[in-house]
């Protein structure tokens, strides 16, 4: 039966389909999103964090010094005081005390924050950029994962912050803190972090991915010239309405990565209860508020410069990618 069966399908009138020229189905290429291999994704957050860390890294040295003065009335802790006694105490090379601990931190905790992010994204939103539900969550399992990588050297930065620092650098700083207060010192303030970072990240995540959506929308013929003012624009809109909605989280981190050092107050249980009623109790709940102008003045440009050098990153490596596909085929 199927000799007999076989002659009806070689009629001349079917259409015959010819492949591409260039199908080649022996090829296997590994799985991608956006264009990009997750390994990308991490190289290009990595640049992108340290960019923006490093060229914010004096307005952030002011907020901490803010936030950390608690000898001072909260109407005194002012930008203006603690830059003069940044300049008093150190001159303009104290606004960069802590650099070395946030370039080690800061690279790998973001390579960690954009594919994670990245991966959790394509896997929540299926395709659908419209998902900002899935973009916050997303951006919530990134900083979780990155904060683990971050918080040490988060909190070594800090104590070189501070004024007159009793640590000569980082190795000073981390040598002592093993030895003096432990090793449960470097996540003394994980869960606030966290507790920070969490609804910071989904907020300035989906307020991004919102933002860019609707500025691409406006003028959608110009979208490919304006890319960059597109994504600078739209991350700068996302940290600042993220870093305002989190500052008091930030001022109750700040205090416990401190504690105990230039006359911060040293909390018995470290709990985010017990350092939020200890600010109360001695500054009202503006206490709570310390560091809001240089936190936005931080997180505003900060979140610029991060997004469009991570945008930026990712064009270059989708058209390495090209490229190479091209001369493979």
């Amino acid at each position: 039966m199927a000799t007999d069966a076989s002659p009806k399908f070689k009629k001349s009138d079917l259409i015959q389909v010819p492949q591409p020229p260039d199908y080649h189905p022996e090829i296997t290429v590994s799985p991608v999103h956006d264009g990009l291999h997750f390994w990308q994704f991490m190289i290009a957050g990595s640049i992108a964090g340290m960019v923006e860390h490093m060229a914010m890294f004096p307005v952030d040295t002011i907020k901490t010094q803010m936030q950390a003065m608690v000898s001072c009335p909260v109407e005194s802790a002012s930008v203006k005081q603690a830059v003069q006694s940044i300049l008093k105490s150190e001159g303009p090379i104290g606004f960069y005390r802590g650099i070395g601990a946030m370039g080690l931190g800061a690279g790998p905790a973001h390579a960690v924050y954009f594919s994670v992010y990245e991966f959790c994204k394509k896997r929540f939103s299926r395709g659908n950029p419209n998902n900002h539900v899935a973009h916050a969550v997303s951006g919530v399992f990134a900083t979780i994962a990155s904060d683990t990588v971050f918080t040490p050297m988060d909190m070594v930065k800090q104590r070189l912050q501070l004024s007159s620092s009793p640590y000569t650098g980082v190795w000073d700083c981390v040598k002592r803190v093993l030895r003096e207060e432990g090793i449960r010192a470097f996540y003394a303030s994980y869960r606030t972090t966290v507790l920070m970072n969490a609804p910071f990240t989904a907020v300035h995540f989906a307020t991004y991915e919102a933002a860019k959506r609707g500025l691409m929308e406006v003028s959608p013929e110009s979208v490919s010239d304006e890319r960059l003012v597109i994504h600078a624009t739209a991350g700068a809109v996302a940290g600042a309405l993220a870093a305002a909605v989190t500052t008091p989280l930030d001022v109750v981190k700040t205090q416990l990565q401190c504690q105990g050092v230039c006359g911060c107050d040293r909390y018995v249980n470290g709990s985010i209860r017990d350092v939020t009623r200890t600010i109360v109790k001695r500054d009202g709940y503006v206490g709570l508020m310390r560091g809001w102008m240089p936190r936005m003045l931080f997180h505003a440009p900060a979140a610029a410069i991060c997004w469009s050098t991570y945008e930026a990153a990712k064009s270059l490596f989708q058209d390495l990618n090209t490229s190479s596909n091209d001369n493979v085929t």
